[in-house]
């Protein structure tokens, strides 16, 4: 399938496969598409090590990563950032985490974390820049900016070494302003995608922005799990799809068997847009978490990077604890999932899922082809 996206990246298929796992990134771009590792998990150490792994089984295939990349970045003197954003957490907020995993009987760990996770090396300016330092160290052939525009320095350091620059969007005006800073690529994420969304849905969203993009390619993404999702994503104008949540069914995806679980018995109905786990819209799972942040003495999310901060070390209790079935985590356990879940009935390997996507995907335009013919049908 030859799209401007295809030839933009050298790829075979129009299909990026985002995920934080490096097995299911390998396995989509062995299998035509682009497999995109969601870097801001790891620490500039861990990232070096993933895409060493990745690119000793690609053979030269192209890959990409994909980083929280805020234009405007939290400052602070270093060693201080943590501490000074830590310190602005309310007490009302400690208490109400504290009481619902008491509540819950949700043991503690075995030793404490810090709480941090990746949010805040991903909003610290030092952190950042080391993460793009390893990324121009290797071989990406794509780096995509998840929140917000790309600040002028990435992409003009992306410019010089030859690497293609995508950012996400959910709204006509995030394009305009993606467009204005200059990125190669267009990613439009309607409102049925897993993680942060906004309010539009990708068959409203992705022809909107096709029109405003000019020669620039467009990916659609939310809502699209399949090849009969793909062509219609390309029948609407979009040169692509980014696929996030379909690769949570695939085997090599790192998630704990307990939330898998829960996947495979869902609904598309049981997903919700919550701020609870980062101070941002993202649908996830719905689950007794939110309930518990919808009641009446519920203080409230903070903004990111603050929420993330208050739950992560919940976060990581409760998923220890739902992995050996106790009954109270596996009520709270949720992970970030769009609603293309009902669909879900096996885990399968990432790679049979992006070839039977794209064998699909060519299928379903060849028919539709049909339909344009003036001949009767045989």
């Amino acid at each position: 399938m030859r799209t401007a996206f295809a030839d933009l990246l050298g790829v075979e298929a129009p299909l990026v496969g985002f995920n934080r796992s490096p097995g299911v990134v390998t396995e989509v771009s062995r299998a035509g598409g682009l497999g995109v590792l969601a870097a801001t998990v790891y620490t500039a150490s861990q990232l070096d090590a993933q895409l060493h792994w990745i690119e000793e089984r690609l053979d030269g295939r192209p890959y990409g990563v994909d980083l929280l990349i805020p234009s405007k970045m939290a400052r602070g003197e270093a060693g201080d950032l943590v501490a000074s954003l830590r310190a602005q957490i309310p007490e009302e907020h400690l208490r109400f985490v504290d009481d619902l995993l008491a509540r819950y009987q949700i043991p503690e760990l075995p030793t404490r974390a810090d709480g941090a996770d990746g949010w805040v090396a991903g909003l610290d300016p030092a952190g950042v820049d080391e993460l793009l330092d390893v990324v121009f160290a290797h071989r990406a052939a794509l780096v995509a900016s998840a929140l917000g525009s790309p600040p002028p320095s990435l992409v003009s350091r992306a410019k010089e070494a030859g690497v293609a620059v995508a950012a996400l969007l959910g709204t006509p005006e995030h394009a305009r302003r993606h467009l204005a800073a200059g990125v190669d690529v267009l990613v439009a994420q309607g409102t049925e995608a897993g993680g942060h969304t906004g309010t539009i849905a990708t068959m409203v969203l992705t022809p909107e922005v096709v029109d405003l993009a000019g020669d620039v390619p467009v990916l659609a993404a939310g809502g699209i799990a399949d090849g009969r999702q793909m062509a219609a994503a390309l029948a609407l104008g979009a040169a692509g799809v980014w696929c996030g949540s379909v690769w949570l069914s695939a085997e090599e995806e790192i998630a704990q068997a307990s939330v898998k679980r829960k996947f495979l018995a869902a609904t598309s109905s049981d997903t919700v847009r919550s701020r609870t786990l980062t101070g941002k819209p993202a649908r996830q799972l719905r689950t007794a978490w939110h309930e518990e942040w919808d009641r009446s003495d519920s203080p409230g999310p903070l903004p990111l990077p603050l929420q993330p901060m208050l739950v992560s070390d919940a976060m990581r209790r409760i998923a220890r604890a739902a992995e050996s079935g106790h009954p109270g985590a596996t009520e709270l356990e949720s992970f970030f999932i769009g609603q293309v879940v009902g669909g879900f009935t096996e885990l399968r390997p990432a790679g049979e899922i992006a070839r039977s996507m794209i064998d699909d995907c060519r299928a379903r335009l060849a028919a539709l082809g049909g339909l344009a013919s003036d001949q009767p049908p045989a």
